[in-house]
């Protein structure tokens, strides 16, 4: 649990805070929603909430930072518009000591978390007007999106055009297509056992995105298997058939998701898990390269920071005694952000960097030169992560979890392969 919370009262909690789609969940079926800018959040199952419990020390720089659990409830406002509000946890406050809320804008957030009284009335400050015209411009783009949905199922890779005008992380709202689906699920989900039940857990988790300007997200399925221990019999026999028909079976990883932002059109390319699983060897290679690449070049820059990365959570993993993580994802972040313009007049030291592509005569006065990019490996979905120590698991493992460790060797040797080749 992070210390960075500060103390707020009880009292205090009389407003909750809308949820919105998270809209850089590019792989996954759970329902990843976006509490503020640094913080994301999730329904709460039980192995995932305790694997992050008893995360070991080692492990961590590698898991997204675990952040607490909140309750959040299924609503429906006067329109029919139906919303996810997130509110603490009754008899658990201790989680939400510190939780910076400073991001929740009174104009997108209508429902607000505070730590002031005099905050308590902040929505009441929103027009009517406001209101409503914001619950129309909702209820228009709720049609809009099962129109994408109709569309989604039938297109596996798609390209939405980033508007210009604005910051290019601004435009991002509304464009995943997979988050917004995932979103619409859980809401339909929490709809219809609105009679029975209307409080849920979700865990609060560290938004990996929230440092890019531009992210793109790589989401790989690791290990030779995906059922876990307590998998019913159809659901075990259909994960290997989704194993063995795919790259998961031959190498040990398959893609689950991608967003990439292409700089030379000014669109976000999409690619979804069904894609991901047609994918042959050849095909995953290729995936792999165009996440890399932007549409103008290849990030090469990037290349030795995430085999550094993968190479040192494999040697993690390696010591690691008992866990399997089945059905689990890595994820790699960077920043899809043009490389910064510098003038061939500047400090040689300034240039050294510069790719192949400042060294054509086309290039003119400037060049390209890779900006100080850092890239994000993490592991993520824990739902169905055994160890020997969480003590109530019927079956135990021993050792290291060879498929997931497989497919990350497979990773880094594809990868390395990438690298050499655009470098000849």
């Amino acid at each position: 649990m992070s210390p960075a919370f500060g103390a707020m009262e009880v009292e205090h909690y009389s407003k909750g805070v809308l949820l919105e789609p998270f809209v850089h969940q590019v792989g996954g079926h759970s329902c990843v929603l976006r509490f503020n800018d640094k913080t994301i959040c999730k329904p709460l199952i039980q192995r995932e909430h305790q694997f992050y419990e008893t995360l070991p020390t080692e492990m961590r720089k590698f898991t997204p930072q675990y952040e607490g659990v909140v309750s959040v409830s299924f609503e429906e406002d006067e329109d029919g518009n139906l919303c996810l509000i997130a509110y603490p946890l009754n008899g658990d406050h201790d989680n939400l000591e510190n939780l910076d809320n400073s991001d929740c804008e009174p104009k997108s957030k209508l429902l607000r978390w505070a730590n002031k009284k005099t905050m308590l009335l902040e929505n009441e400050k929103i027009s009517k007007e406001w209101v409503w015209q914001h619950r129309k411009e909702e209820k228009m783009k709720s049609h809009k999106l099962e129109e994408e949905f109709e569309w989604l199922k039938k297109s596996e890779v798609l390209y939405y055009t980033v508007e210009k005008k604005g910051n290019v992380s601004s435009q991002f709202k509304h464009h995943n297509p997979w988050s917004m689906k995932c979103h619409q699920q859980q809401l339909q989900r929490m709809k219809e056992n609105a009679k029975h039940r209307n409080q849920y857990k979700f865990i609060l988790l560290e938004n990996l995105t929230s440092r890019y300007e531009v992210p793109c997200v790589l989401d790989l399925k690791m290990g030779t298997r995906q059922h876990g221990d307590d998998a019913t019999e159809e659901k075990k026999a259909n994960q290997i058939r989704k194993c063995q028909q795919s790259t998961s079976a031959v190498i040990g990883v398959r893609v689950c998701g991608m967003q990439v932002y292409q700089a030379g059109t000014g669109q976000l390319m999409f690619m979804n898990k069904y894609h991901g699983r047609k994918l042959s060897v050849q095909g995953f290679k290729e995936a792999l390269y165009q996440f890399f690449h932007n549409g103008k070049y290849l990030r090469r820059e990037l290349f030795e920071s995430v085999i550094k990365k993968l190479t040192e959570l494999k040697s993690v993993l390696e010591k690691q005694e008992s866990y399997r993580f089945y059905s689990s994802s890595l994820l790699i972040i960077y920043d899809g952000k043009e490389r910064q313009e510098v003038s061939v007049d500047s400090d040689p030291e300034d240039l050294e960097d510069l790719s192949e592509e400042s060294s054509d005569e086309s290039a003119g006065a400037y060049a390209y030169k890779p900006t100080a990019s850092t890239v994000d490996v993490r592991m993520i979905d824990f739902a169905h992560t055994t160890c020997k120590y969480f003590g109530e698991d019927s079956v135990v493992h021993e050792g290291q979890d060879t498929g997931y460790v497989f497919g990350l060797q497979n990773l880094i040797d594809i990868i390395k392969e990438i690298r050499d080749e655009s470098s000849e």
